[in-house]
């Protein structure tokens, strides 16, 4: 079997069949109704927050020790910058704070807040239904052959070095495969060293934002534990920005104060000088190098991330179509343009920068998650937090239901971005089961 640990809240089984397809099942335990030293606590009608069209919701207060303080509600609809507010007296068992029947397609955060607490709950309406804010350029597919084409008429060239391998019978390496774009495709390859060929899988990690923090460096770690999963597998940890790996503090620290600070938000109205362009040809240009690779079993292409990284592995399976899976966690770069529709953008949020909003509206569509994976037939494993405003679930559902394959989604209620302990203890946990349903 194979193991692959997301965060703390995700854990996904793969088992390879005998006609090589990945096999994931999975079970909500079911949430743990208050954490430590909780005493608000919101519940609704639907307990995984997701609502249609016509279906009555209601969410309810209780609380362990009502006291005498006010309680503060705040109501916000489609991450929009206005949302309404009240005060209210908490008496009795408990009290119905919000109740309506929606008639199209919404998303609802509900937080309250004390003195001396703070607690919320979402919820969303007909998700299926949600549709792209901008619109997919005529010449988006002509745009990405032509990148295409040019990466491929690149003679490629990768400079590999072994590094050490506490796994018996694994190598390591650190990798730099060179790109069209300005940076060079950089991370950690592994691989078992007796594969047969035509016998593995290729898993490829994402990472979350940021520069110098650990979690946005590659590791030999990450690529190994990747590597000796199940009966073995052709690994890679690619870092976001083609820095160079194993380096000291220093070098990332400068990194992100100069070059890559703000790097999100850099060249947002060029098409050939936005950050996006770079680092999904770094994507592809690492999947090209993995599934030249001849271990590749011609068949299994699983990518894996979360935030940052939940977005470059949902945008990897739109740029290639050989991805057959996805396990994304709160994605970010999602539908930007919610300006467009009087609500908050995604992470990273282009139209607030100091750009011309109308501008870089003929520019961002073209990089936009929820236009590159139109039309992936990619099996989708997807966690959204109802209360994350950083990526907004309404953005997710917009990208994903661009895809034509199999999805596994869970609509977390108590999830902001960061999942705090709080949040952790009230989400349970997602883990596998014996049930089946196939990822090719």
């Amino acid at each position: 079997m194979y193991w692959f640990k997301i965060n703390r809240s995700v854990n996904i089984t793969i088992m390879k069949s005998i006609h090589y397809q990945f096999f994931v099942c999975i079970i909500f335990l079911g949430f743990i109704s208050v954490g430590n030293g909780q005493n608000l606590l919101l519940k609704q009608t639907n307990e995984s927050g997701v609502y249609r069209k016509g279906q009555k919701i209601q969410v309810a207060l209780f609380s362990k020790d009502p006291g005498k303080d006010s309680i503060e509600i705040k109501i916000l609809r489609n991450f929009g910058l206005q949302y309404s507010k009240n005060k209210i007296r908490y008496v009795g068992d408990s009290l119905v704070i919000f109740e309506e029947v929606s008639d199209k397609p919404g998303s609802i955060i509900i937080e309250l807040s004390t003195k001396s607490e703070t607690t919320s709950i979402g919820l969303i309406v007909d998700p299926e239904n949600f549709k792209p804010v901008t619109t997919r350029p005529k010449d988006f597919d002509k745009f990405w052959n032509n990148e295409k084409a040019a990466l491929r008429s690149l003679p490629m060239k990768v400079k590999a070095v072994e590094v050490a391998s506490k796994e018996t019978g694994y190598r390591c390496f650190d990798m730099e495969i060179n790109c069209t774009g300005s940076k060079p495709a950089r991370g950690y390859f592994a691989k078992p060293d007796s594969a047969k060929a035509k016998t593995l899988p290729i898993v490829v990690y994402f990472h979350a934002a940021g520069v110098n923090p650990n979690w946005a460096r590659s590791e030999p770690g990450n690529a190994i534990r990747y590597a000796t999963m199940g009966k073995g597998a052709l690994s890679f940890d690619l870092n976001a920005h083609g820095m160079l790996n194993g380096q000291p503090d220093e070098y990332y620290n400068l990194l992100n104060d100069g070059e890559l600070k703000d790097y999100p938000k850099q060249g947002l109205d060029n098409k050939q000088k936005i950050y996006f362009r770079g680092m999904y040809l770094r994507i592809i240009r690492t999947l090209e190098f993995l599934t030249n690779q001849p271990e590749w079993d011609r068949n299994r292409i699983l990518v894996i991330g979360e935030s940052q990284g939940g977005g470059q592995a949902l945008a990897a399976a739109g740029l290639d179509h050989r991805v057959s899976a996805v396990v994304a966690t709160v994605p970010a770069m999602c539908d930007w343009g919610g300006f467009l529709v009087e609500r908050k953008d995604s992470w990273p949020y282009p139209y607030a920068s100091n750009y011309d909003k109308y501008q870089i509206l003929n520019i961002l569509p073209y990089f936009d998650v929820v236009h590159l994976l139109k039309g992936s037939k990619a099996k989708l494993v997807v966690e959204i937090g109802l209360i994350d405003q950083s990526c907004l679930s309404t953005a997710i559902y917009a990208a994903i239901n661009q895809a034509k394959g199999p999805k596994i989604i869970f609509n977390v209620p108590y999830r902001a971005h960061h999942l705090t302990q709080e949040s952790y203890g009230r989400c349970g946990r997602i883990v596998l089961t014996n049930q089946k349903i196939v990822l090719y």
